[in-house]
């Protein structure tokens, strides 16, 4: 399948950046601190904001310190994060300003872990403070594309959860999910799904980019 379009928009953790490890590790040592159960947690934080979890999990009056403490954690741990395979290679393809980041975590660690990983710091990375919603909203996929002066219609958004496959449906771009976190049964809902990003090339047309997603 080849999907015409003026940009693509990636979600950073468990798409770009394979990070499980580290944040497995902070949330359950989160987790510990507060009494909690690391396992519950772990069920749904994947794609959603650290505020968001972390608000499900503690009273509203302590959220934003338990949230700042988790920020902390996260930003002390980068131990094995790596790019994913064919993440570079793909980020290479794209023109700087076809292509950017939407992510349901801070700047700076977002920015922390695609150093890490050896991966480029997008010129438009819209982070977990940039918007008043986070994913399944689909606030952050639209500013993005605004930010990169496109339609969100003629964007391609990729991803490997649920929430943000949610998000970039509802922003009205195309999306494709990877199987990196996720079974594929759980990404149903994207208009198409790759193992890996390997299985996803990009070229620049007269039309825009043409992405090539082998299924």
């Amino acid at each position: 399948m080849v999907y015409v379009v003026d940009a693509v928009l990636f979600d950073i953790d468990g798409t770009l950046v394979d990070s499980t490890p580290a944040v497995e590790r902070t949330w359950r040592t989160w987790a510990r601190r507060h009494g909690l159960d690391a396992e519950e947690i772990l069920r749904v934080c994947h794609g959603r904001r650290t505020e968001d979890t972390v608000a499900m999990f503690v009273p509203q009056p302590d959220v934003v310190a338990a949230a700042a403490e988790l920020e902390h954690l996260e930003l002390h741990d980068l131990d094995g994060v790596v790019a994913l395979p064919g993440a570079a290679d793909l980020l290479d393809g794209l023109p700087a300003e076809r292509w950017a980041a939407v992510t349901s975590g801070s700047r700076e660690l977002m920015c922390s872990r695609l150093s890490a990983a050896g991966l480029p710091v997008p010129e438009v990375l819209v982070a977990a403070a940039d918007v008043m919603v986070g994913k399944p909203d689909p606030e952050g996929y639209r500013r993005a594309a605004e930010e990169l002066g496109v339609d969100p219609a003629g964007c391609l958004v990729v991803e490997d959860a649920p929430a943000g496959i949610a998000a970039g449906r509802a922003a009205g771009a195309t999306v494709v999910a990877v199987c990196t976190s996720h079974a594929r049964a759980e990404l149903y809902d994207a208009d198409a799904i790759a193992e890996t990003l390997l299985d996803i090339t990009v070229a620049s047309s007269a039309s825009g980019l043409d992405v090539a997603v082998s299924k």
